[in-house]
């Protein structure tokens, strides 16, 4: 029996999306009777790419599109006159090219849209799905954790071309650091340094005035990954026209209880008068004090929760979910996230 993969072009996915996905359907021919047979067990579902926190018209509109176009691709693969032709083409290299050369092309006017637009300040993203994205690719967890450390180098250099100057990921949150298994926390760890270590170094780091910063209960880590954070922190603190800051060991109740034990520490010193305690005050004292809320919150890998993430300074956040695995994460997926953010209103309980 001769088995043959043949995977179908997902609406409206990028290259990198189609490379890094699984084969949607397998078709085979019999040696004994020549009859082509195929199998759905590989075919997923993928929900909408653009998902706001309330629903997104354009998001249900490619979704319902989406399906229809798949379901079409499907009743054609079939015929043999569909399937064979179909092979040829996913094997071909010109069809690549071609597919390679429209996606940029796409990705180019999407960004030229959002730069005529109104950008957000600061973005910070749940980087989720490793994990899974390995799971899924057949590969070790941490050659998954590895790409997903590589993915978020070309995210930092989508954003600085955008121009942003606020950017935060949550890297490593306290349920992490008591429910993961000590090995996976120690390749953590190792990862952490090795990219803080590399952040650091960059020349592109450097030339755009990156600052680096960690937050996070930062004494609750080893020793190693707090000296990589000195370093990578000492090597960026002259600069000042960006901020990327990497919430490690970090988690927003944690984080709000320590804002208030401040509080009641300066009152009980008489340097904070009781009428004087209002939520500036608790602002002032969290570890994102620096900051300014984020104006969007994207999460990936098709999670709809914000997981004890940054909950004081997201109270009037847009929110951004994508079925994608961080590892996959494309620079269109962005930009769609930005696009679904420039087309909201921003009511601040108006």
């Amino acid at each position: 029996m001769q088995a043959t993969v043949i995977t179908t072009l997902p609406f409206g996915s990028g290259l990198d999306r189609l490379l890094s996905s699984t084969p949607k359907r397998v078709f085979w021919r019999s040696s004994k009777t020549g009859r082509i047979s195929s199998s759905s067990r590989f075919l997923s579902r993928r929900r909408p790419l653009a998902q706001s926190a309330f629903g997104d018209s354009m998001g249900r509109m490619r979704k319902s599109l989406g399906r229809r176009v798949d379901d079409l691709a499907k009743w054609f693969l079939r015929f043999k006159l569909v399937s064979v032709p179909a092979r040829l083409i996913a094997n071909s290299s010109y069809a690549w090219s071609f597919i390679s050369r429209t996606d940029r092309i796409r990705t180019n006017r999407l960004r030229d849209r959002l730069k005529q637009g109104e950008l957000p300040e600061h973005i910070s993203i749940i980087m989720d799905g490793n994990r899974r994205f390995a799971w899924s690719s057949n590969i070790g967890r941490d050659l998954g954790h590895h790409h997903g450390k590589e993915k978020l180098k070309d995210v930092m250099n989508w954003i600085l071309d955008l121009e942003i100057p606020y950017f935060t990921v949550y890297a490593l949150s306290t349920e992490n650091m008591r429910e993961r298994p000590e090995d996976e926390l120690e390749s953590l760890y190792d990862l952490y340094i090795s990219g803080l270590d590399e952040i650091a170094a960059d020349p592109r780091i450097h030339s755009r005035g990156v600052k680096v910063q960690a937050v996070g209960r930062l004494e609750s880590l080893p020793s190693k990954v707090r000296d990589a954070i000195d370093r990578a922190e000492s090597q960026t603190a002259g600069h000042s026209n960006f901020l990327f800051t990497v919430c490690l060991a970090y988690g927003g109740r944690e984080e709000i209880v320590d804002a208030v034990r401040e509080v009641a520490t300066d009152h009980a010193k008489g340097e904070l008068a009781l009428e004087s305690i209002d939520s500036a005050q608790i602002s002032a004292r969290m570890y994102t004090a620096n900051l300014p809320d984020p104006d969007l919150v994207i999460r990936t890998s098709g999670e709809e929760r914000i997981s004890n993430f940054l909950l004081w300074q997201i109270a009037y956040s847009e929110l951004h979910f994508t079925d994608v695995h961080w590892p996959s994460f494309s620079k269109n997926d962005l930009y769609e996230a930005l696009e679904s953010y420039q087309s909201r209103r921003r009511r601040y309980g108006e």
